[in-house]
């Protein structure tokens, strides 16, 4: 019984990346998070590692999720997936990293008003149309 209160009151002073991740709520899966970080889409401290690295407070992780890139400090560990709330205090995203997801969202929102998407696959005869005017130019 003492055994496992001592490894209850014990902090973490590590824990590996692909379960830091998963534990944020950044990626649904741990198996999702390793694959984005031997995929490349996550660099520790400016570097591309693999998913068994140990993840420390203070550590810089710059990540990507869709469109969007985050550049996070690490303020704390766990190695169980909690509430977002919680997830939330184990990290803090950057003020630049912010304000450039919040820029890129912007461009992608002007660039859907700009191109917008028709509502229907065009028919045949709309087909030729832009095959002809394609032709053209």
């Amino acid at each position: 019984m003492t055994a496992l209160n001592d490894t209850l009151t014990t902090p973490i002073t590590s824990v590996r990346l692909d379960k830091w991740l998963w534990a944020c709520r950044f990626y649904k899966t741990r198996a999702l998070a390793k694959d984005m970080v031997e995929g490349g889409k996550v660099h520790y401290n400016g570097q591309r590692c693999k998913a068994s690295r140990l993840v420390e407070v203070g550590a810089t992780i710059r990540l990507t999720q869709g469109y969007d890139e985050k550049i996070v400090i690490v303020l704390g560990l766990a190695e169980k997936r909690q509430a977002a709330p919680l997830a939330q205090q184990l990290y803090q995203e950057t003020a630049e990293s912010q304000a450039e997801r919040q820029k890129r969202a912007e461009l992608r929102k002007t660039n859907s008003l700009y191109a917008p998407h028709p509502e229907t696959k065009p028919d045949k005869k709309e087909r030729r149309q832009l095959l002809l005017l394609k032709s053209q130019q």
